[in-house]
């Protein structure tokens, strides 16, 4: 494509992933608009990010990822936990674990409720709703957008799976009808976003197809290193190839948009000189603007998973994921059939309260047919088994992300904080209790016979505690890096347009903004926000 001045755009965003591709697709709806993408990572020709049980490879594969890991924390043992994330057209999207969940109305009614105008439940569901295709099901809280993002239910239905959910429900755990309607308690399937037996990410749902418009150019292997400023007006990115390569310069004419990630997002404010004045003085980056929130306000999901042994002849995935069956299965799904490469990660929710007496739960699990050896990545085990995990919906513990130095090669300071607030140790305790509950199920009785994770020997309290500290880890959930909130609150970094705060022309479009944590998964909100924020950057008011 050509513009009216090289490298000069309308729009320039900073990365392709879950928000980037949406805002990419809805700007150049425009065809007087042009915009710019810049994609740190290739682009996404790497086969097993289309094949949904690819994971196991992409997420150790730093071709594709970032391979961020936190400090060693005294709550984690000292160890340092792998927090990937996607780096490759469709971002953290193409390696995800595929599931969609909105979460609690409650969450974003808290939103709204903490100053930030038109973001309660009421004002997002259009965006919900224009995000997502949901197939299959006809009902007024869904979208059934074709240009979105396909949901779809679980076709691959394991004994042990229905075993475990009639179990929770006779646990008083109600089965529900669909998680993502407003009522979100119960137990159940998890909505993938995989049609076909293929992984559908941002790339694939939404910039592809704005790719093919001329009044997009997409840019990838290009790691922005700094935002240009004219006095407080953000006017383009500078971004290299390669440690060793030249900068580039991209210019904006209306806005540079920040869709890079929690991490990456907090990093490049603070290298670009706007964040907290004592960190730019050690990184020796002038003082562009003071926001002493950017990078803090970091939020996670810390999980504790507990694997059974099934009994002998029980087929789980361990048996399936190798040899012959393994054979056998992908050959169903290269005839798009139900198979287990066709599957997410965790296959089952138990949305539910870590004790009795709450409103709403406090609490999402997940169960999986399947158990990974211990101490290694993705392998799984050469026992028939089961893994269960849980983690806090809404956790306390706050963290931060701070830039090392000016080096966009160098990985930024991690730290979370895990289970650093006494309610988060309640919970996440509460949690591990009610996974045993579960697992001991006189459903379950038929098909399992042993606890290998922790095992027997952990019972009290601590002794759960030190299993969580030793084994826990993230959920790849990261938030709140650029905290949406009033400029009154020097803990916040944009307002509720997304603005960020004493700027102009700056704006953030990605989970970094989340004020606090939504009882879910993040990537369905983050769809919603980038739709959302494209109304903004259209200067439209409400979803059409």
């Amino acid at each position: 494509m050509t513009t009216a001045e090289p490298d000069t755009f309308d729009y320039v965003i900073v990365g392709s992933g879950a928000a980037g591709s949406v805002l990419a697709n809805r700007l150049t709806a425009d065809p007087s608009v042009t915009v710019c993408v810049l994609e740190a990572g290739p682009p996404d020709r790497n086969p097993f990010i289309h094949i949904p049980a690819g994971f196991i490879k992409t997420l150790a594969d730093p071709g594709v990822t970032w391979q961020f890991k936190t400090e060693p924390l005294p709550m984690t043992g000292g160890r340092r936990i792998a927090t990937t994330q996607g780096r490759t057209l469709g971002g953290s999207s193409s390696v995800n674990g595929m599931i969609y969940n909105r979460g609690q109305p409650a969450d974003l009614d808290t939103w709204a409720q903490r100053g930030n105008r038109g973001w309660g439940y009421a004002d997002c569901l259009p965006y919900y709703r224009r995000s997502e295709n949901r197939i299959g099901v006809a009902d007024d809280t869904r979208g059934t957008n074709e240009n979105a993002i396909p949901v779809t239910d679980m076709d691959w239905i394991n004994p042990v799976s229905e075993a475990f959910i009639k179990g929770c429900v006779g646990l008083g755990i109600p089965r529900t009808r669909d998680y993502n309607s407003g009522d979100q308690a119960g137990v159940g399937y998890y909505q993938r976003t995989i049609r076909n037996g293929r992984r559908v990410s941002a790339a694939v749902a939404f910039l592809k197809p704005a790719m093919k418009r001329p009044n997009l150019e997409v840019r990838t292997n290009a790691r922005a290193s700094r935002i240009l400023f004219d006095g407080k007006r953000a006017i383009g990115i500078s971004y290299v190839s390669a440690p060793a390569a030249p900068p580039r310069q991209v210019r904006a004419r209306r806005e540079v948009i920040l869709s890079s990630g929690t991490v990456n997002t907090a990093r490049l404010l603070q290298v670009s000189g706007v964040g907290p004045a004592d960190l730019l003085a050690t990184l020796g980056v002038p003082v562009v603007h003071e926001l002493r929130g950017v990078g803090a306000n970091f939020r996670d999901h810390y999980a504790s998973r507990l694997v059974m042994r099934a009994k002998p002849g029980v087929e789980t995935l361990n048996q399936l994921g190798q040899g012959l069956k393994l054979a056998g299965q992908i050959t169903r799904w290269a005839l798009r059939r139900p198979s287990i490469l066709a599957t997410s990660p965790s296959h089952v929710h138990v949305f539910w309260k870590s004790f009795a007496g709450l409103d709403q739960p406090d609490l999402q699990c997940v169960f999986t047919p399947g158990s990974y050896a211990e101490g290694k990545v993705y392998v799984l085990d050469d026992y028939p088994g089961v893994t269960a995990g849980a983690w806090q919906h809404r956790p306390e513990s706050l963290g931060w992300v701070r830039a090392r130095s000016t080096n966009v090669f160098e990985d930024p300071e991690i730290n979370p904080n895990y289970l650093s607030d006494p309610m988060d140790i309640r919970v996440h305790l509460g949690g591990m209790r009610l996974l045993r509950r579960m697992l001991a199920t006189p459903e379950l009785g038929a098909f399992l016979e042993a606890e290998t994770l922790p095992g027997p020997q952990a019972q009290s309290d601590d002794e759960l505690l030190d299993f969580a500290k030793k084994n826990g880890s993230t959920t790849y959930h990261l938030i709140g890096t650029a905290r949406m909130g009033p400029a009154t609150d020097p803990t916040t970094v944009v307002n509720d347009r997304l603005l960020v705060h004493g700027m102009q022309g700056l704006r953030v479009v990605d989970a970094s903004i989340m004020p606090s944590m939504p009882s879910a998964n993040t990537y369905a909100t983050t769809l919603m926000i980038a739709e959302k924020g494209a109304d903004f950057i259209r200067g439209r008011e409400a979803a059409a």
